[in-house]
């Protein structure tokens, strides 16, 4: 099944920097989400104070992908939102998908990050992480799977993230054009579980009920700084 989804990526322009069998063991070991915000979810541009916004269609992408991670381990996935700035859709979006946390104004990510896994008890190891610039690389440095949202204007950027080993796999889409559901997609395939995934959530399937009586638990945390 890999590299039947190796080929679909392929061809639509997606790149696979890490062997297929490296990153498909990374994935598996998934069980924490982590989401860098400007630049992924949207394509950067800010609008006064209300911060950059999201796409609907990525939302879908998070919460399939978070029900794929469900049906094999049992629990909702830790998730988060790290954003260096304050944007308001974030918060939204995460209060609305019953993501764990947002961490808003966040200069130093890899401090950050530490404690979101001392917090939840996981290792880097089992982190994916959904990125897109310089502020991003320590983080990315550490995560065991990792996802970068490509832009064609980030020339440098792409090579050195790419020779660095600082990804497994390069969207051919950039941020402003469902990045996020790509990456999401590719998820769920590698862990060969779209199908169903597709399937239960087509009918609102008893299964998929309970995961999203298990995701309605969860409190979203707003931390600042």
């Amino acid at each position: 099944m890999s590299q039947i989804v190796l080929k679909y990526f392929e061809k639509e322009g997606g790149e696979f920097i890490s062997p297929l069998s490296v990153f498909s063991t990374k994935v598996k070991k998934v069980k924490a989400i982590l989401f860098d915000w400007d630049g992924v979810f949207n394509d950067g541009y800010k609008a006064g104070n209300e911060g950059s916004l999201f796409s609907e269609v990525d939302a879908m992408g998070t919460n399939l992908m978070r029900y794929a991670l469900w049906r094999i381990n049992g629990v909702v996935p830790v998730s988060a939102i790290i954003t260096g700035e304050n944007n308001p859709a974030a918060l939204q979006l995460a209060n609305r998908e019953s993501f764990h946390a947002v961490y808003s104004k966040a200069k130093n990510k890899a401090k950050i990050f530490t404690t979101f896994c001392e917090t939840h008890n996981f290792a880097p190891s089992e982190v994916l992480f959904f990125f897109d610039d310089v502020l991003d690389l320590e983080v990315a440095r550490q995560c065991g799977a990792r996802i970068l949202i490509a832009r064609k204007s980030n020339v440098m950027f792409n090579q050195f993230t790419k020779k660095s080993e600082f990804t497994d796999y390069a969207t051919t889409n950039d941020g402003g054009h469902h990045a996020v559901r790509e990456g999401c997609e590719l998820i769920i395939g590698l862990l060969n579980q779209f199908d169903e995934v597709v399937k239960e959530r087509m009918v609102f399937s008893d299964n998929y009920q309970q995961y999203l009586a298990d995701r309605k638990k969860i409190e979203t945390i707003h931390v600042e700084g």
